[in-house]
């Protein structure tokens, strides 16, 4: 996967951009508040704790991006270019057909339709302009929040699969119907 020029994307109310290190405020609170992160568990070299780990972790993020392991955005409601939330496709398979989808949102902008407009737009990306065949999602099972927002996007609990990694996982998934029919 080569994502360039970066892919910026626009919805009504939203920008979605490259991530720079000038982000690294925002990303360090993503990443480490505890409302956001209730339900994610990281290996504690993964963790966030300071403004030095986010500038690797934004780092990290460019460095995936040039290899075409993930691509990352930051969501910004437009005309402000702070940065109120991540979303992000990686863990791409090795043919490229499938992708999981990854995100966060500020506490304070949850429950306005931000991730789910943010959501539809990527999942759109993904399976238009990377031909994906599925996206996955993992959330913790006691994430009703995440839960929702993925059935409303129409991903689909699979109950046959397991998270080899974290037991409070479950899997959901979204197929490209339009690959189906040619």
């Amino acid at each position: 996967m080569r994502f360039n020029p970066f892919p910026e994307i626009k919805t009504k109310r939203l920008s979605l951009r490259k991530i720079l290190e000038s982000d690294c405020d925002e990303i360090l609170f993503l990443r480490s508040d505890k409302t956001v992160n209730a339900y994610i568990e990281r290996a504690e070299n993964r963790k966030t704790k300071n403004i030095s780990d986010a500038i690797k972790f934004i780092k990290n993020t460019a460095e995936y991006l040039e290899t075409g392991r993930s691509i990352a955005w930051g969501i910004t409601l437009n005309g402000d270019s702070e940065i109120i939330g991540t979303i992000c496709l990686w863990n791409f398979s090795e043919n490229n057909k499938i992708a999981e989808v990854g995100y966060d949102l500020n506490p304070k902008f949850q429950g306005k339709g931000i991730m789910s407009e943010t959501l539809r737009k990527v999942i759109d990306f993904g399976f238009k302009e990377l031909k994906l065949d599925k996206i996955e999602a993992f959330t913790n099972s006691e994430n009703v929040r995440s839960t929702k927002l993925l059935e409303n996007n129409g991903f689909r609990l699979n109950g046959d699969r397991k998270d080899i990694d974290n037991d409070s996982n479950i899997i959901f998934e979204l197929d490209n119907t339009s690959s189906e029919n040619g």
